[in-house]
């Protein structure tokens, strides 16, 4: 996964697979996502990010580990 802000034109790009774009659709205002030719979601991307979030340039991310007990 990589994350990128372009400060240029206030866009967060969220890249979860780097595969070729099949389409994209503003699911929400703002908020696009794309697909692979297979409808799965492959990236997403924030317009206007600094009147979206706090500091764009400052990302903080945590990766959860499920606990399996026996």
């Amino acid at each position: 996964m990589k994350i990128k802000y372009d400060p240029k034109v206030d866009v967060i790009r969220i890249i979860l697979k780097d595969v070729e774009l099949e389409e994209s659709d503003e699911e929400t205002s703002g908020i696009i996502l794309d697909f692979d030719s297979n409808r799965n979601v492959v990236g997403i991307e924030i317009l206007q990010a600094s009147k979206r979030i706090d500091n764009p340039q400052a990302i903080e991310y945590i990766i959860a580990q499920s606990m399996i007990t026996s």
